[in-house]
């Protein structure tokens, strides 16, 4: 029987071919966007894992969560250094990271910062050391630039027409663990050069609503050499954000409430993130709804393809039932060969689905660093099993019509 289905498969392969790739490609399109709808949520999630609590000026949530945690270049309002000094001595705050934005280099974004936050991004560095003067950096896993060298910031980018600030070129002096967040692709340098750097000494008063990128126009020479301080007072300049390290999560929930006012926010990123997922999910559904429509149309295309065959194959079907082949062997065969095409094509659509979203999350990945896997979930077997079953069912269509029409009719057709 087998060697028969082989057989009449080899004589009409070009129309077994089509019915494979049709369905193949209806399965390969709900298999994306299910593979890569869940791709992008977990690897967000876990970027999102190494930030506790993200406090800002009010305004948006989620800008300040895709600006601070995922480096989305964004114009923040500034809030008070005198908001750092507050946060670095609270006994509930293991630490309290500055984070400035503005400058890059190469395409990678510069983020002024603290060396407590680096470590907390990366227990242990790759390579070198942490910055110790005020002309030195630490770069992410993703940056291609080396250990040693050196790196000349600009303020902007050159998409947006920035200018380069030729009285500095940062001295790399280590290279960060991969953290499969954002800040892997990120050039890390001290806070306080990136205040110099724009002007922004701690004796000058600021207006706090005026955005992170946009200080002033003019460089200020700075002594690359003068020693690491991070120890900041209530005069410190204003900065887009502070990254939170709490000591307990009851901490956590507490500084959050405190700081969720009409001149400051404060988020939880995962929480943020959650809300996105729920705009996601919704996108994911309509997709869905869109592959499941097209696999319905193409499941019915296949049956009247596989009807039309039967037709075609009339005098055949006579003759085995004339010569006494059992029905259920009948079934079996007509059963059967309908039934591997489908099967054959929906195990090559998952692949294909499995190729395309892998292929789109290492682009998004070498775009964004945040690593997001591609992986098949339990949901994913059911879902599978639930296409084999419709597969069965469908096949069964056409090999009961084949019964309908009696040996001697299908003879004399």
């Amino acid at each position: 029987m087998i060697a028969f289905i082989f057989a009449d498969l080899r004589r009409f392969w070009g129309g077994a071919v089509a019915i494979i790739v049709l369905l193949a490609l209806s399965v390969a399109l709900s298999s994306v966007v299910t593979l890569q709808e869940r791709a992008v949520r977990l690897g967000t999630a876990r970027a999102s894992d190494k930030f506790d609590l993200v406090i800002g000026a009010a305004g948006s949530d989620t800008q300040l969560t895709l600006s601070s945690v995922f480096l989305q270049p964004s114009p923040l309002p500034l809030i008070s250094g005198a908001m750092l000094d507050k946060l670095s001595k609270d006994t509930r705050v293991a630490f309290a990271a500055p984070i400035g934005f503005g400058d890059s280099a190469m395409g990678f974004p510069i983020v002024g910062t603290t060396t407590d936050l680096i470590s907390a991004l990366s227990l242990e560095l790759e390579e070198g050391k942490l910055f110790s003067r005020l002309g030195e950096a630490v770069i992410g896993s993703a940056v291609d630039l080396d250990v040693g060298g050196r790196v000349s910031p600009m303020h902007g980018t050159v998409e947006a027409g920035g200018h380069a600030h030729t009285e500095i070129r940062y001295q790399i002096s280590g290279r960060m663990a991969p953290t499969g967040t954002a800040w892997d692709r990120a050039i890390l340098v001290p806070m306080r050069t990136v205040w110099q750097l724009h002007g922004m000494e701690a004796h000058e008063e600021h207006d706090h609503s005026e955005h992170a990128d946009t200080p002033h126009d003019h460089d200020h020479e700075i002594d690359v050499d003068a020693p690491l301080d991070e120890v900041f007072d209530a005069k410190s300049p204003g900065i887009p954000a502070i990254l939170v390290k709490p000591k307990t999560i009851a901490d956590a929930y507490r500084l959050r409430q405190e700081y969720r006012s009409e001149n400051t926010l404060a988020v939880f990123p995962a929480e943020v993130l959650t809300r996105l997922y729920s705009t996601l999910g919704d996108a994911r559904s309509l997709l869905l709804g869109i592959a499941v429509g097209t696999q319905i149309i193409v499941v019915f295309a296949l049956l009247l393809v596989a009807i039309m065959h039967i037709g075609a194959r009339k005098r055949q079907i006579g003759a085995l039932r004339a010569f006494g082949a059992p029905v259920r062997s009948i079934i079996a065969i007509v059963w059967g060969e309908l039934f591997l095409l489908l099967l054959l094509g929906i195990f090559l659509g998952l692949a294909i689905g499995y190729a395309v979203a892998h292929a789109i999350t290492s682009w998004l990945t070498a775009t964004t660093a945040v690593r997001m896997p591609v992986e098949f979930a339990m949901n994913d077997v059911w879902l599978i099993a639930g296409f084999i079953a419709v597969a069965a069912v469908v096949s069964l269509v056409p090999a009961l019509l084949a019964l309908r029409v009696s040996a001697a009719t299908a003879l004399r057709s």
